[in-house]
């Protein structure tokens, strides 16, 4: 049943030959401690080598079987359930938000200076934090930090409820981001233990991208309907009445890691963690806040705290790269071909999609007139595309090319904003608005889809939170920082320009990023099928053992005196 290398680090000679192995993220230098621990050679050789079906062959079945983690096939049902349900709760408290953010502004004498916060508040926090928690799921377990998320956001939101001033919106707005940036990561890194490289997993994580747009859809449509017909406290306490149902399908269905991650002797890099968070916190907060300080960024605060959180994201990149034992991002994940410039893309693509849903909902609203009920009913088509989307996509992920999907991608963000730019006064939703809808889908989910696949499947089980912190790092930043320069630019035409006009600018902005973004995949989108293989622990090992033996083979110099 199982089946050695040779000592010149071949496969035997009646095996098949091992599919094409490209050993990328596995890399590690000597002084990386947290490389991963050594899989037995034996457990590998068990699970790939059969003498009765070959190797290429047990491969592609092991990436379409259900993981052994599940016994049946409602246990694994659970599963992603369970994991999916945190997508569907950040978007939630995102989308929802801005509807009853009119209500909460006159209720709670929101100053019209201070009206960002409230909404800005909850995904800052989630930005700057997630590389933190995703390290604490690599220390600790991704089970234990996954429900900690959950419990904490649940007891956030119902004292978010009962908020009485601006203040405290703001702080439980903040202390509920905590919740999130604690399961998201970790969500992905459950995810990317699970599963094997192959359609499974594709599929996995096609539903896993296209459940933000669900959430996205429920939170839009639970806010109108709270807008519309009860307290906003109530839009607070239906979405911790959904985390304790998550909570509990967590509990029974996730498989519990901590006793595994505890003996892997993975740390926290302290130094890194405080000068990322802090610097990505001080020149995040000045590019938002600087819309709407007194003097802009003329005020003295403003361009002060964006210069110290530079020279902080700066101090990070020293201590990352020359001074942490156990960097929180460790430099070796970027000798994946193209990595930095898939994360420029992927940050401007995000971002692009968020200026979509925050001021095109805006704009449906304020210049077209749409009540809320009917934004929610113009959003459905971008639910139900999404959701075919992704199910065709993670059928078809394995057999084409990712740079094919990329591009496809960016063409449909840059369609998107494009639509809304162009839509002239009076415009009609079935030529404009819908086809924009359609378009937004396919400018999100194909790329959010193929990169979380992509990064999870080039790093090992012991940095699967690392991944899960940098993919939600990507999207959440995007959102940021794009939405950051378009408010920039919203409300330093608006006087100028007019409502209309200053919304269109930002859509105009999209059409930048989005050609910038479509620019970068087009020429440096090099990701391959996302098809069955081995994992990237099954790689290096297997690495590892050939080197081994290739040594012990060559001849040996004796010294003879």
């Amino acid at each position: 049943m199982s089946a050695r290398l040779m000592s010149d680090g071949s496969l035997p000679r009646d095996s098949s030959p091992l599919p094409d192995i490209e050993i990328q993220s596995s890399r590690t230098s000597s002084a990386d401690s947290t490389a991963p621990e050594p899989v037995p050679m034996e457990k590998i050789a068990t699970q790939l080598f059969d003498d009765d079906e070959p190797l290429d062959v047990r491969i592609q079945r092991l990436g379409r079987e259900r993981p052994p983690a599940f016994k049946t096939a409602w246990s694994e049902v659970a599963f992603v359930f369970s994991i999916v349900m945190s997508q569907i709760l950040t978007e939630y408290f995102v989308s929802g938000f801005n509807v009853i953010l009119p209500t909460l502004i006159s209720d709670l004498h929101i100053p019209q200076s201070s009206s960002v916060w409230p909404a800005t508040a909850f995904s800052l926090v989630i930005a700057s934090t997630l590389l933190v928690f995703g390290r604490l799921g690599d220390m600790w377990g991704g089970y234990p930090v996954y429900l900690f998320g959950l419990a904490w956001l649940a007891v956030w939101s119902i004292i978010c409820g009962f908020s009485t001033n601006a203040l405290m919106m703001d702080f439980c707005r903040a202390l509920q981001g905590l919740g999130a940036a604690a399961y998201l990561p970790t969500g992905v890194m459950l995810m990317g233990t699970v599963y094997r490289p192959g359609p499974r997993k594709n599929l996995a994580f096609a539903l896993y991208g296209t459940f933000a747009v669900v959430g996205f859809f429920v939170g839009i449509f639970c806010g109108g309907l709270v807008g519309q017909f009860t307290r906003w406290g109530w839009y607070f306490w239906i979405g911790a009445i959904l985390t304790a149902v998550t909570i509990v399908t967590s509990a029974l269905s996730i498989p519990n890691d901590r006793q595994q991650r505890l003996n892997n002797g993975i740390t926290m890099d302290w130094l890194g963690a405080g000068t990322i968070v802090s610097g990505l916190v001080l020149v995040v907060f000045s590019i938002t806040e600087s819309a709407h300080a007194e003097h802009r960024w003329r005020t003295p605060y403003i361009p002060t705290l964006f210069c110290v959180g530079c020279l902080l994201l700066l101090l990070a990149v020293y201590v990352e790269g020359w001074v942490a034992t156990m960097p929180l991002l460790p430099s070796d994940i970027f000798t994946v071909p193209n990595m930095i410039q898939l994360i420029i893309a992927m940050l401007l693509l995000y971002g692009n999609v968020g200026i979509f849903l925050l001021y095109g909902t805006q704009y449906f609203q304020n210049i077209m007139g749409a009540t809320p009920l009917q934004v929610v009913a113009w959003y459905v088509p971008m639910i139900l595309g999404g959701l075919v989307l992704s199910t065709v996509e993670g059928l078809v992920l394995h057999l084409v090319s990712g740079r094919l999907l990329l591009i496809i991608s960016g063409l449909g963000a840059l369609g998107c904003q494009l639509l809304l730019a162009l839509i002239p006064t009076g415009g009609a939703y079935w030529a404009y608005i819908l086809p924009a809808m359609l378009l937004a889908t396919v400018g999100v989910d194909l790329s959010y889809n193929l990169i979380t696949v992509f990064i999870t499947t080039q790093l090992p089980k012991a940095r699967q939170g690392l991944a899960g912190g940098l993919i939600n790092s990507i999207l959440q930043l995007g959102f940021a920082v794009v939405l950051g320069l378009a408010d920039i630019l919203q409300s330093y035409t608006v006087e100028t320009d007019g409502l209309q006009k200053s919304y269109k600018n930002t859509f105009w902005f999209g059409v930048a990023a989005s050609s910038a973004s479509l620019v970068l995949v087009t020429i440096w989108g090099k990701v391959p099928k996302a098809k069955s293989d081995l994992t990237a622990d099954e790689k290096l090992e297997l690495q590892r053992e050939a080197t081994r033996l290739s040594a012990a083979s060559r001849p040996q110099n004796v010294n003879v005196s």
